[in-house]
């Protein structure tokens, strides 16, 4: 199977390991063929088989955002941005420094569970 140069002008670039510091090596991927199926045949089946993957991961994504409680809270997690110092701040209308002040004349604001687990969950339960 021939393939085709696209930049004749530029040599085979090689893998030299992650403390290389040439930026135009490959430092963490080598492309030497490390399995025993190296048939067209397989390879094919192989490229076919990673497209199933990213469709199926697509419609799972599609699923969680259209079908689960997924969206509505996260928009409960980010409703602070929704009104007042938090809606102005993402509007650009306030600076950090203006962000800083109303923080420090405010004191600590109460600690709220990020539902790390919950989000896991329901992700899992689209898997």
């Amino acid at each position: 199977m021939a393939t085709k140069a696209y930049f004749p002008a530029i040599g085979k670039i090689k893998f030299e390991g992650k403390e290389s510091k040439n930026p135009l090596a490959f430092r963490y991927y080598d492309a030497k063929t490390r399995r025993s199926s190296t048939d067209l045949e397989d390879i094919f089946i192989a490229h076919i088989s990673g497209m199933d993957a990213l469709a199926r991961a697509l419609e799972t994504a599609a699923a969680i955002l259209e079908k689960s409680p997924y969206p509505k809270m996260l928009a409960g997690r980010y409703a602070s941005f929704d009104s007042g110092k938090g809606k102005a701040f993402e509007q650009g209308k306030l600076s950090l420094e203006d962000l800083a002040a109303f923080a420090k004349s405010n004191g600590e604001p109460d600690q709220i569970s990020g539902k790390q687990e919950l989000y896991e969950a329901i992700v899992n339960m689209y898997i």
